[in-house]
C-alpha cells in the first residue's frame, strides 16, 4: 500500500500529464471550490464514455491547447 502523499504525487502527475500543469492545478480548485459528489460524476462518466473514448478526448484537448 502507498503513502497519502504518493498517492497525490501520482494523481497529480497523472492529471498534469493529460491535461497540462495549468489545467491540472485549474481541475483541483475546481473539485475544492464547487460542491462534487465525485461517485455521481464518475457514474455518469462510465455509463456515457469507455475509458478509452475519455483518454482520447483529454489527448486531443492537450493536444488542441499545446496549438
Amino acid at each position: 500500500m502507498i503513502t497519502d502523499t504518493q498517492i497525490k504525487t501520482k494523481g497529480m502527475h497523472a492529471l498534469a500529464q493529460y491535461l497540462g500543469d495549468v489545467e491540472a492545478e485549474r481541475f483541483v480548485a475546481l473539485i475544492q471550490r464547487e460542491p462534487f459528489d465525485y461517485t455521481k460524476w464518475r457514474q455518469d462518466m462510465d455509463e456515457e464514455s469507455s475509458i478509452e473514448k475519455i483518454s482520447r478526448a483529454a489527448m486531443a484537448l492537450r493536444e488542441e491547447k499545446r496549438s
